[in-house]
This record gives C-alpha cells, sequence and structure tokens, in this order.
C-alpha cells in the first residue's frame, strides 16, 4: 500500500463545471423524490443532479464511474463507497440559475479498516450563482479492496428511537434508475445486478449513499419548514434494492437527529445530524 504522501500533488486539484437549472429538472427531482420532499419547490439534495463529471466511454473505470486519475487520484484499491460528508447551504437555488460547481481535492488519507485496508478521499464543492456560493459540500469518498470469501459479521441494530416524525420507503430499481440518471451516476452497483453481486459482493442492487442523505435532508426541512443551515452525515452499512426502511427524525440538543433504519433487522444504514 503506498503512502499518502505519495498523492500529495493532488491535493488542491480542482475543476470547474457550469449548468443552468431548468423546470424540467426541478421537475423531475420533485417527482423522482414524491412521499420524500419537504416543503421546497426545489428540494434539499438537488445540488447533486447539477455540473455532474462527465467522460467519454474510453475513459470509464470497472465500476462506471470516470476512472480515477483523471480528477480523483488513482488509488490502489478498486471499490469506491461514498461515506458521508456535510452540506452547508447560504442561499437556494432555482430554476433560471446559473450554477457553477468548483470542485477541489482537500485531503488524501490511507487506514486500516476491520475489512483491510482503506483509503479516504475528501472532495470539497462549491455551488455558485453570479459568484455567490449558496452551497458548500464536502464529500467523503472511501476506497477498499474487493470481497475476500467468507461470512462478513452481521451489523448490530440502531438503538430504539422515538421519532417525532417518520417516512417509510422501500426502493425499487426503477427508483435507482432515476436517481442515476438525473445525477448522471454511471456506478454500477445501482443497476447492474451481476457485477453488484458477483463483483463487488453485495446482496442486491445498491441504494446511493446520496439518495438516503437527501431523504433525511427533507425530512429535516420538512420539520423546520425550510433548510437547515447545515447537515452532516454518514454511511454505517450498506442497503439494498427492495428493503423497507423507515427514514426518522428525532430533536436533540445539537439539532435535529436523522437515520435510514432498516425495517427488517433495525440495522442503520445512515445517520445525519441537521443544525437549523
Amino acid at each position: 500500500m503506498r503512502d499518502a504522501d505519495d498523492y500529495s500533488g493532488w491535493i488542491g486539484h480542482r475543476i470547474s463545471r457550469s449548468e443552468i437549472v431548468t423546470d424540467r429538472m426541478v421537475e423531475h427531482f420533485r417527482l423522482t423524490l414524491t412521499g420524500t420532499r419537504g416543503p421546497l419547490d426545489v428540494p434539499a439534495g438537488f445540488h447533486w443532479c447539477l455540473a455532474p463529471d462527465a467522460v467519454e466511454p474510453a475513459d470509464f473505470g470497472r465500476d462506471g464511474h470516470p476512472r480515477t486519475g483523471i480528477f480523483l487520484p488513482a488509488l490502489p484499491l478498486p471499490r469506491r463507497m461514498w461515506a458521508g460528508g456535510e452540506v452547508v447551504w447560504s442561499g437556494e437555488i432555482g430554476p433560471g440559475d446559473t450554477v457553477e460547481r468548483i470542485s477541489t481535492i482537500r485531503d488524501v488519507t490511507f487506514k486500516q479498516g476491520r475489512s483491510g485496508p482503506l483509503g479516504f478521499v475528501t472532495v470539497d464543492h462549491e455551488y455558485l450563482v453570479g459568484g455567490e456560493v449558496r452551497i458548500r459540500d464536502r464529500q467523503d469518498i472511501v476506497y477498499r479492496e474487493d470481497p475476500k470469501p467468507g461470512v462478513q459479521p452481521a451489523p448490530k441494530a440502531g438503538e430504539p428511537w422515538e421519532p417525532v416524525r417518520s417516512w417509510k420507503i422501500t426502493p425499487t430499481s426503477t427508483l435507482l434508475f432515476r436517481y442515476s440518471a438525473l445525477t448522471f451516476n454511471g456506478h454500477r452497483i445501482h443497476y447492474d445486478y451481476p457485477y453488484a453481486t458477483g463483483v463487488e459482493g453485495y446482496d442486491g442492487l445498491v441504494v446511493h449513499g446520496p439518495l438516503q442523505s437527501t431523504w433525511m435532508q427533507n425530512l429535516a426541512a420538512d420539520l423546520l419548514g425550510r433548510l437547515p443551515a447545515s447537515f452532516a452525515y454518514r454511511g454505517l452499512s450498506p442497503l439494498t434494492c427492495d428493503r423497507p426502511v423507515t427514514v426518522e427524525a428525532r430533536e436533540t440538543d445539537e439539532g435535529i437527529e436523522l437515520r435510514v433504519r432498516r425495517d427488517e433487522d433495525g440495522v442503520v444504514t445512515m445517520q445525519g445530524l441537521a443544525r437549523a
């Protein structure tokens, strides 16, 4: 395993893209979130549909993402996961806005996890309208080895909550397809069942981390009646297609705690904290 210092030249690497927000984009996002969106005309999480990375097919990686070494460093680990991040709002984005997305690599680190070596890439995104930052978005991306043969330890169920509000969702393959299309996400774990199960070792098609985060952001907005000031989130366990979940929220001294919990076994797949 190479040292993080080998990738120091990537720190500060930056790319900028821009896109005009259309009524169609917003409407399709709203329809995709039917039953799981807050009270806003443009639901929280919409910014992840804007100015996505795009490359020619020759530049695809094994997993359908743009191959590493173009914008993200080429880490010696094949499996990519969106591990978490934080979104901070200072304004809204709506139809007619020309949005510039500036993406900068903040850090590259390696750690030893229970299942093997892990490589972390932290990317900062700024979404600007007219030169003014409307959204700051930190993304924590983790790379890991292919699964080894053998039984993986089962994750534990989350502690009982008394939620102040909750939504019931059963993610379908159609929902995953529509979200992938909106965000131009080519990651094969979301639509290629043989690849997701046979290569990356999941038990089905994987529900996007940002989609789960979007559910929680919108539940927080539903409680507040507006966007929160910030939302930090972290993935805990994979969620696969057709497994019913509950998205739930409870109020604490720190803010609104939220999580996505599998109904069948109580395992929490993602948790977050919204600050007003």
